[in-house]
């Protein structure tokens, strides 16, 4: 699993994103370019011994509002631990991150993560430092219980008929207002996997062939539909 950045936009690197120009601030309201996010957050990883192995990062077209994913060499069992990470220079909303094994950040600004440490506003008292140090902390402090959340779908054994009930019950019952033409695709992704690490009848298999399916739909309903995703089929690992 890794973070994925949906997004219609042109996607940045870090050195292009120290391009976009930032408006002066005011007495009420600290503006911190985007760039300089990135870079403090980076500095906050390095000193833990985190490095990041991916980056991708948008900007809207006025160049106010950046969002961004940052996939970190931590891994576990085959996964990646990831960052999203938000950012405006007027006031639409706080500097925010989410991080988890599936992370999504969608340029409609919403976010879909296992944990968010940090949800700040840019008030003049605003220490960027001093939040991300907070927030990498917590961060850390949530991994085990992330790592802990993946073994578990690792072990949870389906039937045919139990990973077949599930598949109904996001389609045709609409438990999760899934398109039900990616059914087929679920499916054919569970029961012939395209990678051997989801040939076990697993829910962290199923998962993977949900997510897989879910790749088709456009950013922003793929965005909702994967954020309804983990609560749906967490209710059923603890039934089954």
């Amino acid at each position: 699993m890794d973070g994925t950045l949906l997004s219609q936009n042109q996607k940045l690197g870090r050195e292009q994103l120290a391009l976009v120009p930032s408006p002066a601030g005011t007495a009420t309201h600290k503006v911190i370019p985007h760039h300089e996010v990135i870079n403090a957050l980076v500095d906050t990883l390095s000193l833990r011994h985190i490095a990041p192995v991916r980056e991708e990062y948008a900007v809207s077209k006025d160049g106010m509002k950046m969002f961004g994913i940052m996939e970190l060499e931590t891994t576990f069992q085959g996964c990646r631990f990831a960052i999203g990470i938000r950012n405006a220079h007027d006031k639409s909303m706080r500097l925010a991150m989410t991080v988890g094994y599936r992370v999504l950040v969608c340029d409609n600004m919403a976010f879909s993560g296992d944990f968010t440490p940090v949800l700040a506003k840019h008030s003049k008292n605003f220490n960027l430092v001093h939040s991300l140090e907070i927030g990498v902390s917590e961060m850390q402090r949530n991994f085990e219980p992330m790592t802990k959340q993946v073994e578990h779908w690792r072990e949870s054994q389906l039937t045919d008929v139990c990973a077949k009930l599930i598949i109904y019950q996001a389609f045709i019952e609409g438990d999760i207002d899934l398109p039900k033409h990616l059914a087929s695709p679920v499916h054919k992704l569970y029961f012939n996997p395209e990678h051997d690490e989801f040939a076990p009848r697993t829910m962290w298999s199923l998962s993977n062939a949900f997510t897989s399916a879910l790749k088709q739909l456009d950013p922003v309903p793929q965005f909702r539909a994967t954020a309804r995703l983990g609560p749906f089929l967490e209710a059923r690992t603890l039934t089954t």
